[in-house]
């Protein structure tokens, strides 16, 4: 079975692979005894392993189940065996606690939250031939009929990611001759890249990195935190799904960094992709199509007489735009009216500058794939990377064509992809700084733009994972 995951998971350190046959599992650790020589473990041809006593006697020792932690704490790279790694990242997940709310006892019912990404949409539209604006009512209304009681979009918490990417910028932009790393500022919402940079890269390229929550897990925190206040019910007693473009997302939801320990509950306990969305409407036997639409959740969505909207730049989330031109207005006075691209080696390494009188002030890049991210990254270890802020996203051709759409059939990959990017370009747009429901949420939820609640809410941290030379090498 092929991988889902994407590229830079997939060609990281691969002689940790895991064949699709075989079962993951983790080594046992047998303690050492005082005064009595190490145990010797035997591995049986089926992967069992045993433990072998002084006296010759044997004892099967328990395969441990890897979870999605696990492969989050481990240098190797995510495998074809992603059954076994996302067992509990799946719509059959929430077909479960659906059911659950069907049952007699009501201490055992939930709330469900379901928040849908613009990139899951527009693929969901092109599949139907439906306008953006129809398939969120009718996705609305498909999830409400199973059971769902709240429908959100993501790209009312995309909001918050920009405008603190925005601030992150400037911030590091003016302490860039104290610190070395402050600059270039490398964007944070790609998971698929987060892990490779954790795992292949660690303390190098971490300081880069922005600190600033994906839309995701941000939409997370405002269901779990806010949103339970709001509701009088416990983060627990909530199951919050997200629909993605992209698998990496089960992993980014899975982060201990995003885990509640006084609740033991996380801020998204389930991520579905898109192309699961169409295997959840086969399973129901219905078209997107032949659904009565439904009005949209507005609490925290953006939306306009009924009507999604979106942000201006890329299918990956305007980053890049929105922090070029802001950072030109905020620190040279300059305001930028339209981002022109200049594309270098292929479509997926672009450069955006920023001229006055001849001296560059502002160089920025986007770089989509795994060959663009090992350039950037080699550019950064040669001190040769003259950029202030990159756009890094692992999919080639960014989110719009993460490994979890719906993908082409009987058609070009190509020209399937130029229509969802067509529909998600369709959308008005709007600036975050002019929503007016964010501000009141910062006020209301965060205790202010500088408030104590931004950085514990907004932010998080990368850790370096201690790299593993092999699969096979086990630690007794």
């Amino acid at each position: 079975m092929a991988s889902h995951f994407s590229g830079v998971l997939q060609l990281t350190d691969l002689d940790d692979f895991i064949g699709p046959s075989q079962d993951c599992i983790k080594p046992i650790k047998v303690e050492k005894k005082p005064g009595k020589a190490a145990a010797k473990i035997r591995i049986e041809d089926d992967g069992s392993y045993f433990q072998i006593s002084q006296d010759g006697a044997s004892q099967k020792l328990e395969k441990a189940k890897i979870t999605l932690n696990d492969c989050l704490a481990c240098s190797g790279c995510v495998t074809s065996a992603e059954t076994i790694l996302i067992a509990q990242q799946s719509h059959e997940e929430l077909y479960k606690i659906l059911q659950q709310n069907k049952g007699e006892d009501p201490l055992q019912h939930k709330l469900v939250v379901v928040s849908v990404s613009p990139q899951s949409r527009a693929s969901l539209a092109t599949k139907f031939n439906l306008s953006i604006q129809e398939t969120a009512q009718k996705l609305t209304a498909f999830f409400k009929q199973l059971g769902v009681h709240y429908v959100f979009d993501t790209t009312f918490s995309r909001n918050f990611s920009l405008l603190e990417s925005q601030r992150e910028f400037i911030q590091r932009y003016k302490r860039q001759k104290e610190e070395k790393a402050a600059l270039p500022m490398l964007a944070s919402a790609c998971p698929g890249w987060i892990c490779y940079a954790e795992k292949t890269h660690g303390s190098f390229i971490i300081p880069y990195i922005s600190v600033v929550k994906s839309p995701q897990q941000v939409m997370g925190s405002l269901v779990k935190d806010y949103f339970a206040k709001e509701k009088k019910v416990k983060p627990h007693e909530i199951y919050h799904v997200t629909v993605m473009p992209c698998y990496d997302k089960k992993l980014e939801a899975s982060r201990p960094d995003f885990f509640n320990e006084e609740y033991e509950t996380r801020d998204v306990d389930c991520v579905i992709t898109t192309g699961e969305v169409l295997r959840m409407l086969e399973q129901e036997e219905i078209s997107l199509m032949d659904i009565n639409p439904c009005p949209l959740d507005t609490q925290f969505s953006s939306v306009v007489d009924n009507e999604p909207s979106g942000h201006e730049g890329g299918g990956s989330g305007g980053y890049l735009e929105h922090i070029f031109k802001y950072a030109a207005q905020e620190l040279f006075g300059l305001h930028v009216n339209e981002i022109k691209y200049k594309p270098l080696k292929n479509k997926d390494f672009q450069e955006v500058t920023l001229e006055k009188d001849g001296e560059v002030l502002l160089q920025f890049a986007l770089a989509y794939g795994f060959r663009n991210i090992q350039n950037l990254v080699q550019k950064l270890k040669r001190g040769r990377c003259a950029y202030h802020y990159v756009e890094v996203m692992a999919c080639p051709s960014g989110c719009l064509n993460g490994g979890g759409q719906i993908r082409a059939q009987g058609e070009a990959t190509k020209d399937l992809l130029q229509k969802v990017e067509q529909l998600y370009m369709s959308v008005r747009t709007e600036l975050p700084e002019q929503n007016g429901r964010v501000q009141e949420l910062y006020t209301q939820w965060l205790g202010g733009e500088e408030g104590p609640g931004v950085q514990e809410v907004l932010h998080t941290e990368y850790h370096v994972v201690e790299k593993i030379t092999s699969g096979l090498t086990m630690k007794w």
